[in-house]
């Protein structure tokens, strides 16, 4: 009895965090609707009427963000007035990436839309909670909509596959993916960077088998479980913008770096590989992120 329970406990540890979250996260939708319901709120959720409710839930990620990451973002002033493309590195629980939309719309009162995966939209209860956040399954002309409308789109290309699959190395894992820089294109608006130090630290998933690979990649589903939620330090880092320019081709856009300098190698070097080389050691270390917590020459 000891054993299995000190198995257990162990189990439960490794997972208590990420599963802490997605309690949090299914709970922030029962009160939206309750939020809905009491005040009789029929409104758009992309509209202002929103707000205040937006505002609460920003507040407590970012409450989270600062006492358990200590987080901090840098770069704020290079994101456009206007409308522009996000395009981050996905960790293993993309809650940097929430962590920054709550500080964004505390400091500058602005949403940004986030595209996300099919699979998401598939989860029950959500639904109300994805609309008020702005996430979308980002097709083209929804993406187009949104950047005409002059909001901040989001997207990780890596996705899922870079959630699951990717590791400490921080490899990005795009493979052919580039309808982002087409949409920026079709949209002329610029691309922007963005990557946080230390995500995987503090989420990871297990060693990528063959067999979870080929399971993912027939269903689209992502069968393992991430685990970890070490308070290690998170900073978001957003990049120089790449501006539109009229005369590249869709292929010069994906490999071009936030000095707008072009490079061409095995792998494309692209300004998020950039901003991860710059401000990540790599292979990553769980104790080295946890001591940045007390690094106060950083600031």
């Amino acid at each position: 009895v000891v054993i299995v329970s000190l198995t257990m406990s162990a189990i439960l540890g490794f997972f208590i965090v990420p599963l802490t979250i997605l309690f949090f996260i299914y709970l922030i939708n029962i009160l939206l609707l309750i939020y809905q319901r009491n005040s009789e709120v029929k409104a758009d959720p992309l509209s202002d009427v929103w707000d205040s409710a937006r505002k609460t839930i920003a507040s407590f990620w970012d409450t989270c963000a600062r006492i358990w990451h200590g987080y901090e973002l840098h770069g704020v002033e290079n994101l456009p007035e206007g409308p522009g493309i996000l395009v981050y590195y996905h960790g293993a629980i993309p809650i940097d990436y929430l962590y920054f939309l709550s500080r964004l719309f505390l400091w500058k009162k602005r949403l940004c839309l986030s595209v996300a995966d099919h699979f998401v939209f598939r989860l029950p209860g959500l639904k109300l909670l994805l609309e008020v956040s702005g996430v979308m399954p980002g097709t083209r002309e929804e993406c187009l909509i949104a950047l005409k409308n002059g909001h901040l789109v989001s997207i990780s290309p890596g996705g899922v596959r870079e959630a699951l699959f990717s590791d400490e190395s921080y490899q990005l894992m795009w493979g052919n993916r580039k309808g982002f820089a087409q949409v920026a294109l079709d949209a002329k608006v610029p691309i922007i960077p963005m990557y946080t130090q230390n995500v995987r630290e503090g989420y990871r998933m297990f060693k990528e088998r063959r067999f979870f690979r080929q399971l993912y990649e027939s269903t689209r589903l992502p069968f393992t479980p991430p685990y970890g939620g070490l308070p290690v330090k998170f900073r978001t880092y957003i990049g120089e913008p790449i501006p539109y320019d009229p005369n590249i081709t869709t292929e010069e856009l994906v490999e071009k770096d936030c000095k707008g300098n072009f490079l061409f190698s095995f792998q494309t070097k692209t300004a998020v590989q950039a901003l991860i080389s710059k401000h990540q050691t790599i292979p990553g270390s769980i104790w080295k992120a946890l001591l940045e917590r007390f690094d106060k020459r950083h600031k």
